[in-house]
């Protein structure tokens, strides 16, 4: 009864957000940081709400839901149903999966570094990927000096081959089940909204949010903020903001890559 007075509540503040553009003729990128988070957070989960609501509809179905319900809560609930516990069990979990994909993303830039033509370039990615994977945290002007490899060939979003885009789907823990054209659209669209969130997130600041916003912020930008202490979180959305704010939307195949760049090895450098 209480994950459903969270979500109802949390449907009522969304629906009027929502009425508050349509009167003011707001666009998302136009709303406050919290007012675009709260939307897309609770976008997320009453989709997840309504595939639950879908599967319950044929006759009977409501049983065999209840029993899946307990028995996969981390796939058919949303956290509002999630005990203090559960929390953050499932974000380790998730964390575990997106962090599969982490070898995956960087053999692939590894790779792409071939292909770039200017040789200052290829040298600094190559070197970036070496550090990534000797268990070094890249500093932010190292991941900025490569901009220009992510705004066109071999790295812009149109040159990203089907497996590199499956396995930073992994990264971002969306769904790597689906159609090359529909991958490249989804990420795009998943990382444009997070460069819009930064942007107003900067104009906010960092020291405005709560402890647990700041660890909802860094754990949707790919870092498992569960374990880390508040003032290693709010350093690490401060390098990421910076890098994140110092890009132009052509150059978002960057901010994408950094999911896996700036939280791989984090931890390992900052104990």
């Amino acid at each position: 009864m209480k994950g459903i007075q969270m979500l109802w509540a949390d449907g009522k503040k969304a629906r009027r957000i929502k009425a508050d553009m349509w009167k003011q003729n707001l666009k998302f990128h136009q709303l406050s940081y919290r007012e675009m988070e709260h939307l897309r957070q609770f976008r997320r989960d009453i989709t997840k709400c309504l595939f639950v609501g879908l599967i319950s509809i044929p006759p009977f179905a409501n049983y065999l839901v209840f029993l899946l319900m307990y028995l996969f809560p981390r796939q058919l609930l949303v956290k509002h149903f999630w005990t203090p516990k559960q929390q953050i069990d499932f974000l380790d979990v998730y964390h575990g999966l997106r962090r599969r994909s982490h070898s995956e993303v960087i053999t692939h830039l590894r790779r792409a570094s071939t292909f770039v033509s200017h040789e200052k370039l290829r040298r600094q990615l190559t070197d970036l990927c070496t550090k990534v994977q000797s268990g070094t945290h890249p500093a932010a002007q190292d991941v900025l000096a490569l901009r220009d490899c992510f705004s066109t060939y071999p790295l812009g979003f149109s040159q990203l081959q089907a497996s590199q885009m499956r396995a930073l789907s992994q990264a971002m823990l969306l769904t790597p089940y689906l159609p090359p054209p529909l991958l490249r659209q989804r990420l795009k669209s998943h990382i444009t909204v997070i460069h819009q969130l930064d942007r107003a997130l900067a104009k906010l600041g960092i020291g405005q949010l709560t402890a647990q916003e700041v660890k909802s912020a860094c754990y949707l930008r790919g870092l498992n903020s569960t374990h880390i202490a508040d003032d290693r979180c709010r350093a690490w959305l401060g390098e990421w903001l910076h890098i994140s704010c110092s890009l132009k939307e052509p150059e978002l195949s960057l901010l994408l890559h950094n999911v896996v760049l700036l939280s791989t090895n984090y931890l390992e450098t900052r104990r």
